[in-house]
């Protein structure tokens, strides 16, 4: 879930509003996307989606490794190769 420039509504809250009304910063940030925090006028954290977070990490993205291990089982094939080489090669 990504929030691109022209979606994302960017919205400041102060520190001890931002500790008062925590259930509606959360559904600020499900709603229009990241939330930043201010402490006197400055920002000082941004509140993410679970989901953004994961994917600016790239939790969401499976490991070639794994993306390998997730293929069919091919140990069961028999496969048989020619010993014969397929061209002369030179090497000189």
């Amino acid at each position: 879930m990504g929030f691109g420039i022209g979606r994302l509504r960017q919205s400041h809250w102060q520190l001890q509003e931002a500790k008062q009304q925590f259930s509606e910063l959360i559904r600020a940030v499900r709603a229009d996307g990241p939330q930043f925090v201010t402490k006197h006028g400055e920002e000082v954290a941004v509140v993410l989606d679970i989901a953004e977070y994961r994917r600016l990490l790239g939790e969401d993205q499976m490991s070639f490794k794994d993306f390998l291990l997730t293929g069919p089982d091919l140990s069961m094939l028999e496969i048989e190769r020619s010993d014969v080489p397929a061209r002369q090669v030179d090497f000189e």
